[in-house]
C-alpha cells in the first residue's frame, strides 16, 4: 500500500477538515448565509497579514491571477517599475509588467542569495519616477527568504508603492502588512493557508488607494475599486469559488485555534529540523544562511541524478519531492515543509531522502540525518 505525502513547494497537503468543508453542499453565493462566511473569512484573512488598515480581497485564481490583478491596479500607462528578480517568480513580476507595456527596471540576483535592500535604494536614486517595487518575501525556486522589513522603509523613503508577492511567505514567515508599511501584498490558498488551490488573497493598505484610482491600465475583472464596493456589501463583483471559500474558512478557524505567531514558530522548529538533516547526510543547502521555512532546497551531490531520486520516490513510495526549474533543473532537490505539517511528516521526508540517495549510489549512513532530525524536535517543543 502507498501513502502520498506531499513535501512539495505547492500544493501542499489539506488538513480531513478542510476538504470535508470543501464537500459540504452548494449553497447560493447571493444569500445570507454564503454573504455571512464571506464576511467572516474576510475578517480572518486581516489577521493573516496582520493588518487593520488593508482590506482583503478574495480572488478566484491562482498566485498568479493575483499578481496580474496587483500590476493591473497599481500601474498606469507609461509607469517605471522596479522588479527584484531572484528565481522564477521574481521573473514572473517583470514579465507582467513588460506585458502591460510598463517600463520594466529589474535588480537580477543570483540564484541563491537575496537581494541586498541598499540595491534596491541605489536604483530608485538613481532613476527618476519609479512607481513601484515588487518582489517577493520567499522564492519558492532557491529556497531563500528576502529582508521585506528592511526593503520597506527605503522604498517608502523614495515615493513608491511597495507590492510583495508573499504567496508562499504568509503563514510560515513573519508578516506584518501594517508594521511594515506595505502598499499591497499577495498569497495564495495552496501554500501556507493548507487549502487546494483555486484562490488567491491581495491585501490592499490605505496608503495605495489614491494610486489605484487613478491607475488607466485595462481591468474588469481584476478591478480592486469593484471588489472594494462589494466587499462592503459582504461579497464579491462576480461569482466566487463558493466550496473553497467555505473551506478557506476552515483553514482560517484552524490556524487562529493555533495562534499565527506559533505557526510561525512551528515552521521555523521544522524548517531547522530538515535543514539539519540534510547536512548530517554531507549535503550542502543550497540558499545557505538565506534559507526560508518554506521549504529547503538542496544541492544535488556530484554525479547523483536528484530528479530520478524524486520519480523514484514518488511512484514508489508515495513521497513527492520537487526539483529545480530551469537552470537549476537537476541541480536542486526540493523539500516543502509548508501549512499542515509536523514533526512526523518531517520524520518521514528525511527517511526517504536517505533510501532515495542510498539506492541512487550515494554514500550516506543510513539513520543519520534522521537522529539528528529526531534529537532537535525533541530538544525544541
Amino acid at each position: 500500500m502507498k501513502k502520498n505525502y506531499l513535501f512539495t513547494p505547492g500544493p501542499t497537503m489539506v488538513p480531513p477538515e478542510v476538504s470535508l468543508a470543501e464537500a459540504q453542499p452548494m449553497i447560493h453565493h447571493r444569500t445570507p448565509q454564503f454573504s455571512q462566511i464571506f464576511y467572516e473569512l474576510s475578517e480572518d484573512l486581516k489577521y493573516l497579514f496582520q493588518t487593520k488598515t488593508g482590506e482583503v480581497f478574495t480572488l478566484m485564481s491562482s498566485g498568479t491571477g493575483a499578481m496580474e490583478a496587483c500590476v493591473a491596479n497599481v500601474l498606469s500607462k507609461g509607469d517605471k517599475a522596479l522588479v527584484v528578480i531572484s528565481g522564477k517568480f521574481g521573473e514572473r513580476w517583470a514579465e507582467l509588467c513588460k506585458c502591460f507595456g510598463i517600463e520594466t527596471i529589474t535588480i537580477d540576483v543570483e540564484n541563491g542569495r537575496v537581494v541586498d535592500p541598499s540595491e534596491i535604494e541605489a536604483v530608485l536614486q538613481k532613476t527618476e519616477g519609479i512607481k513601484a517595487v515588487f518582489t517577493t518575501q520567499c522564492e519558492t525556486s532557491t529556497g531563500v527568504v528576502h529582508d521585506i522589513q528592511s526593503i520597506s522603509p527605503l522604498v517608502k523613503k523614495h515615493g513608491a508603492l511597495l507590492v510583495v508577492d508573499s504567496i508562499t511567505g504568509i503563514g510560515v514567515h513573519p508578516f506584518f502588512m501594517d508594521e511594515w508599511n506595505i502598499d499591497v501584498a499577495i498569497t495564495g490558498s495552496q501554500k501556507g493557508c493548507m487549502m487546494p488551490p483555486g484562490l488567491a488573497f491581495v491585501c490592499v493598505n490605505s496608503s495605495a488607494w489614491n494610486v489605484i484610482e487613478k491607475a488607466d491600465l485595462p481591468r474588469y475583472y481584476w478591478d480592486f475599486r469593484k471588489m472594494r464596493k462589494e466587499l462592503k456589501n459582504k461579497t464579491t463583483p462576480f461569482t466566487p469559488a463558493v466550496s473553497l471559500v467555505m473551506a478557506m474558512k476552515t483553514a482560517m478557524d484552524m490556524i487562529k485555534k493555533e495562534g499565527i505567531e506559533n505557526v510561525w514558530k512551528r515552521h521555523a522548529r521544522l524548517a531547522h529540523a530538515t535543514r539539519e538533516g540534510a547536512r548530517a547526510l554531507g549535503l550542502e543547502l543550497f540558499a545557505g544562511e538565506y534559507s526560508s521555512n518554506v521549504l529547503t532546497a538542496i544541492k544535488a551531490p556530484p554525479g547523483i541524478d536528484v530528479d530520478k531520486i524524486i520519480k523514484r520516490l514518488r511512484d514508489e513510495t508515495g513521497v513527492t519531492f520537487t526539483g529545480g526549474q530551469s537552470e537549476l533543473k537537476g541541480k536542486i532537490i526540493r523539500i516543502g515543509h509548508m501549512g499542515y505539517v509536523n514533526d512526523f511528516d518531517v520524520i518521514v521526508a528525511i527517511a526517504a531522502l536517505e533510501k532515495g540517495l542510498s539506492e541512487a549510489g550515494y554514500l550516506v549512513e543510513l539513520g543519520k540525518g534522521l537522529s539528528t532530525v529526531q534529537s532537535i524536535l525533541v530538544s525544541k517543543k
